[in-house]
């Protein structure tokens, strides 16, 4: 029998689909899998909410935008009455904000949820101001008379009435509370239309509290008590102010003062970017990280954590800092190399593997192919051991013909072509054995 040529291809791409099959469907469920989880591209647009126009709130969410707008974030700024309409603001689902300025002790810690903290920012001080002949002791004191405690929404106005309260001062003597805040509350207390305010610079603005700061006849109260306060409401922090500290030319104040204050957090939803996250501290760095009146330099912001929990990616800021990219590259291209990143890192982990792995099983595949030949020829050679009839002879030789027809059709690259040259001079062996082998009588 004349032998035909072997089809010799440079790949069994059959073989190389079948072996490479499992790692190609390892890598899509790989991909699918850290798309899922993948955040999508930093918005480029973020809204805050602050509070009312010339307050410390809004003036701070102005350069807040100022910053954030040279990275290619917008910023948009939204008035509010302060830290209370802030952070119901932050709560309500169809509202637009997705961070505020939000003063400590204004939380129900069972309704918080899908809030975080990104770090406290500044001291919020409490200025207690009254007309009195002598110096107020206590702001029980105060019973019966009449009091501005800032507008409803605001931070003053939570604040006051809680320590209103503590002090026993509620209830028929409500009716001496007002709303007033800000240029209000100053023009009523000078003109003597109330007896004291509480002022607190998320509803006042800086000319306000100055005007009340520098009036010879309003007095600012001194908290003699702060430590009693600081045990009944945690989130408040105690002020000790030298003489002068406010104005060393007027000598205000003029003795030693005690302020009570509470910290103001940047508070923002819980599916806040890591990317902006990063953003707005290195913002609250540039703007709060200075010393100040009240604060000393590199204090604020600090991942102190009050009534809402720090996030995770502000506290791994805090530790560590922002990540390499997003040091040395600007901020659209810091995210869009964080993202391939992130998709590249799993394709890697099986990819590597395969490219190893995929080359020794795809020659197993090719041999395994040849091997399964030389099983059926060595039935054939078994059975030609035997005394076979004519017949027998002839099904015998069919079915060698048959295995090497197969051969010869076999698909097989080049670098195993000695192996199947090999096959057929076995073939050949056999065939002669074949020939050799007596007839059954």
């Amino acid at each position: 029998m004349t032998p035909k040529p072997l089809a010799v291809s440079r790949i069994s791409w059959r073989d190389l689909a079948t072996t490479a099959a499992p790692f190609v469907l390892a890598f899509l469920v790989a991909a699918l899998v850290t798309v899922h989880f993948l955040r999508p591209a930093p918005p480029t647009t973020l809204t805050i909410t602050s509070g009312p126009d010339g307050s410390s709130f809004r003036r701070y969410a102005d350069r807040y935008r100022q910053i954030l707008a040279r990275n290619g974030v917008t910023l948009r700024v939204l008035p509010s009455e302060g830290s209370q309409q802030n952070l119901h603001r932050l709560l309500d689902p169809s509202s637009p904000a997705d961070i505020g300025f939000v003063q400590g002790g204004l939380a129900d810690p069972d309704h918080i949820d899908g809030l975080v903290s990104l770090g406290s920012l500044f001291y919020e001080p409490l200025y207690v101001v009254y007309r009195a002949p002598a110096p107020m002791r206590h702001l029980s004191e105060l019973r019966g008379q009449r009091i501005a405690i800032g507008p409803d929404g605001s931070g003053t106005h939570a604040l006051a009435l809680s320590l209103l309260g503590a002090n026993g001062i509620g209830g028929k003597e409500a009716a001496h509370l007002n709303d007033l805040g800000g240029a209000d509350a100053v023009r009523a207390l000078l003109g003597h239309r109330i007896d004291a305010a509480f002022v607190m610079s998320d509803s006042a603005d800086a000319q306000d509290v100055r005007t009340l700061l520098h009036s010879a006849d309003v007095r600012i109260f001194d908290c003699t008590e702060a430590d009693g306060y600081l045990r009944h409401f945690r989130y408040l922090s105690k002020l000790d102010l030298d003489p002068g500290t406010f104005d060393l030319g007027a000598d205000i104040p003029p003795a030693h003062l005690t302020l009570l204050a509470s910290t103001v957090e940047l508070v923002a939803r819980s599916g806040l970017h890591p990317a902006l996250s990063d953003l707005l501290i290195e913002a609250a760095r540039e703007v709060h990280g200075r010393a100040g009146l009240l604060r000393t330099a590199g204090e604020f912001p600090a991942p102190r954590e009050h009534e809402y929990p720090i996030s995770d990616d502000a506290a791994r800021f805090y530790k560590s800092g922002k990540s390499l990219s997003y040091r040395y590259m600007p901020f659209w291209l810091a995210s869009l190399v964080d993202r391939i990143l992130v998709v590249l890192v799993p394709s890697i982990i099986v990819l590597v593997p395969a490219l190893r792995l995929i080359p020794a099983l795809y020659n197993w595949r090719v041999r395994r192919r040849i091997h399964r030949r030389y099983a059926d020829l060595m039935s054939l050679e078994r059975a030609t051991l035997m005394d076979n009839t004519d017949e027998e002879r002839a099904a015998i030789l069919t079915r060698l013909e048959d295995i090497e027809q197969a051969v010869i059709t076999m698909k097989i690259p080049p670098a195993f072509a000695n192996q199947l040259y090999v096959l057929r001079e076995h073939m050949r062996l056999v065939r002669e054995r074949l020939a050799r082998s007596p007839a059954a009588d």
